[in-house]
């Protein structure tokens, strides 16, 4: 395990699309998201009616992290979240996920869906530690590599980030 890291967090906004595309297309290249589907995601993610909570994470002036949350009435789904390989095992990814779960108690959620893939065993666990069950599978849900996803599900997120604190 590397040094833990309390980087800094904060709203992801159009200009970090470029470095966040990048650090998507190293680490999901057979189906990283478009600078199009960024786009809308952070469209609905300011404002009074905001739905979306996007977030990234910065350690020396670099993007080594982000995350994003969509909600809908009183459940929210965990869109995204993604950690540079330099930075595994600190502590980011669970930093991340505690502000989405935080985000999703402010818009009044009281269930949280996500997608993981299936073989990645490393964020299933993450997901575990925070409460996350296993609750289905859909069937060649990432494409194009046709990967099967596990969906997951949290119910009452604020009781899995009561005591957490975020830094930065």
């Amino acid at each position: 395990m590397t040094t833990p890291v309390t980087p800094r967090l904060r709203e992801m906004r159009w200009w970090d699309i470029d470095p966040v595309l990048e650090l998507e297309k190293d680490l999901f290249p057979e189906d990283a998201w478009s600078r199009g589907m960024f786009w809308s995601e952070l469209a609905h993610a300011r404002g009074a009616e905001a739905t979306r909570r996007y977030l990234v994470a910065e350690d020396g002036g670099r993007i080594v992290g982000y995350a994003g949350l969509a909600a809908s009435g009183d459940l929210a789904d965990i869109q995204t979240i993604a950690v540079a390989r330099d930075h595994w095992g600190t502590g980011l990814g669970g930093l991340l996920l505690t502000e989405l779960l935080r985000a999703a108690t402010a818009f009044e959620c009281a269930e949280v869906m996500l997608e993981c893939r299936i073989d990645n065993i490393r964020a299933q666990k993450l997901y575990e530690r925070f409460g996350f069950e296993g609750i289905g599978f859909r069937r060649g849900y990432y494409q194009p590599g046709n990967v099967d996803a596990l969906v997951m599900r949290l119910t009452d997120p604020s009781t899995s980030v009561q005591g957490t604190e975020i830094h930065g």
